[in-house]
């Protein structure tokens, strides 16, 4: 349950960062705070984690087939928003790990 008998909701359909990118409306009931703008700087291509994260784990339909794919899991409601923490400490753990070789390093 959640704040006042209201049950909480940790469905997602579709996450939106905020302009300046501390904020991810995650949905109608949750926006996460304080994002630091380091979890954008490690990439996997032309997107940080976190962007590739909010464009890929949303509701779609197949236009052709019409098959749903929905991200969100019945036995774990809250492995989407984990996922999200663990990718936030992940990118600042690794941009933190590639910086402190670059001082060590600097032909990288």
């Amino acid at each position: 349950m959640g704040i006042g008998r209201i049950p909480i909701d940790w469905r997602v359909e579709k996450m939106k960062l905020s302009k300046d990118k501390t904020q991810l409306v995650y949905n109608d009931f949750l926006t996460i705070d304080g994002i630091p703008a380091a979890a954008f700087d490690y990439r996997l291509g032309t997107r940080s984690v976190l962007e590739w994260i909010v464009d890929q784990y949303r509701i779609k339909t197949d236009k052709r087939s019409g098959i749903v794919n929905d991200p969100n899991r019945a036995d774990q409601p809250r492995y989407i928003v984990e996922l999200i923490g663990r990718v936030i400490t992940v990118s600042l753990q690794t941009v933190e790990i590639v910086d402190g070789c670059k001082k060590h390093c600097p032909s990288m």
